[in-house]
């Protein structure tokens, strides 16, 4: 189609809109909102599933793990391997951890001291609430937040450690140790079932075995980096993908249906569009009529009603989009006025019924995320650029869509049986 063509064609369509007084408000509001709702909701799904993923593998699996190293300067090595940021030895032990007030199975991983110097990533993840990361001492623990509460204790405690080891299954080990700090990561199975000893201490333990831990300045780089590792050493190298991956599957299936549940929006203003172009074909048959008599085809007369869907189209996604980033941006803020809001209406109605009934309607405030429910300490919106442009391109192309298939009666327009009529 020639540059003449598109010029009479979005002359038409402007003449088509102007005789209008404009883009009609109702297809263009629902595509807003369509394009709203769902990069605001996908926004928080992923401030919540990546904070959870985040907090697994920056503090439990890392992005590759190498088991049973052969010798301890292999660190270093691995460290100059393009693509790693940090590698950090540790040991687990699995065992009890006893006070005076109960006791509690967890995960013990023994560290060096120098770990959150070496791996920023932990160290911007564990959030102590008392002491420091202070592994310097082979008596020290730190323990998770919600395991401290558990068991009662706080910065300065003494607390025992029963590990059976599994270099020694019939034998147990039991030890005393001084709590130097208790952190919290945000994910509640860490806080209340991990803590952290000295590597040394560990390896007294537990056996002189022990795991490197692996982090990459770009995860879904594993695959490339890996054989680069493998070279290095004979021991069983593995990737993040290997760790938690039902869990990581269901994040993604959960996301990919609220992506769908949500988009069934535009299904709906998709067929709003249809049915408001297939009327203005209707109304429009005698100037269709005319426009085909001076030689304009069906395509060029099709493309001057999908014209029109454009503008509804890019229209609302562009105000949807602006406003839900706005939003997704500033999650906190938008959800602190939304509380303000409903717990302003709260206030009212139990004012009210105060003074009519003599008792209160509700009981305590309105919470989005209430502490008592869910397990968060902050919730921020995460916006992936991927996934906003697929947004946009979805109420695009759903106006589109629906602006050509209402379009497809131009075709049994015919200008003489409109002509001869009028």
């Amino acid at each position: 189609m020639s540059a003449g063509s598109f010029h009479w064609i979005s002359f038409v369509a402007g003449r088509l809109v102007s005789r209008r007084r404009g883009v009609p408000t109702l297809p263009v509001l629902g595509i807003a909102v369509g394009v709203l709702a769902l990069t605001v909701i996908i926004a928080v799904m992923n401030g919540f599933q990546l904070g959870f993923i985040e907090s697994i593998l920056e503090i439990s699996s890392y992005h590759i793990r190498l088991d049973r190293p052969e010798e301890e300067r292999l660190v270093d090595s691995i460290r100059s391997v393009p693509g790693v940021t940090a590698a950090v030895p540790f040991r687990e032990i699995q065992g009890i951890v006893r006070s005076g007030y109960g006791q509690q199975g967890a995960l013990i991983r023994g560290l060096r001291p120098s770990a959150v110097s070496d791996d920023p990533g932990m160290a911007e993840k564990l959030d102590f609430e008392s002491g420091f990361f202070d592994l310097e001492d082979g008596g020290s623990i730190l323990l998770g937040a919600e395991l401290a509460r558990r068991l009662r204790v706080e910065k300065g405690d003494r607390l025992a450690l029963i590990s059976v080891s599994a270099l020694r299954p019939d034998e147990t080990v039991d030890a005393v140790f001084t709590v130097t700090g208790i952190f919290r990561s945000g994910f509640y199975e860490y806080d209340l079932g991990w803590a952290f000893i000295n590597f040394d201490r560990a390896g007294e333990m537990e056996g002189e075995g022990y795991t490197i831990g692996i982090k990459l300045a770009d995860r879904w780089q594993d695959g490339r980096i890996l054989p680069a590792i493998q070279k290095l050493t004979k021991a069983r190298v593995s990737s993040w993908r290997d760790y938690n991956r039902a869990f990581f599957g269901a994040l993604r299936t959960e996301k990919l249906f609220m992506f769908v549940l949500v988009g069934l929006i535009f299904i709906v203003v998709g067929l709003n569009i249809y049915q408001a172009q297939r009327r203005s074909v209707l109304e429009r048959r005698e100037e269709i009529g005319l426009l085909r008599a001076v030689g304009a085809g069906d395509r060029a007369v099709r493309l001057v009603f999908v014209w029109d869907g454009f503008l509804i189209g890019i229209i609302g996604a562009s105000a949807g989009m602006a406003a839900g980033l706005a939003i997704s941006l500033n999650i906190p803020a938008f959800f602190a006025l939304l509380e303000a809001g409903v717990n302003g209406v709260l206030r009212a109605v139990n004012a009210v019924s105060l003074a009519l009934f003599g008792e209160a309607a509700s009981g305590e405030g309105f919470a989005v995320f209430s502490p008592a429910v869910f397990y968060i300490k902050e919730l921020r919106g995460r916006v992936i650029p991927r996934e906003a442009a697929i947004i946009f391109l979805f109420g695009l192309f759903s106006a589109l869509g629906a602006a050509w298939f209402a379009s497809g009666k131009v075709s049994r327009i015919r200008p003489a049986e409109v002509l001869r009529y009028e």
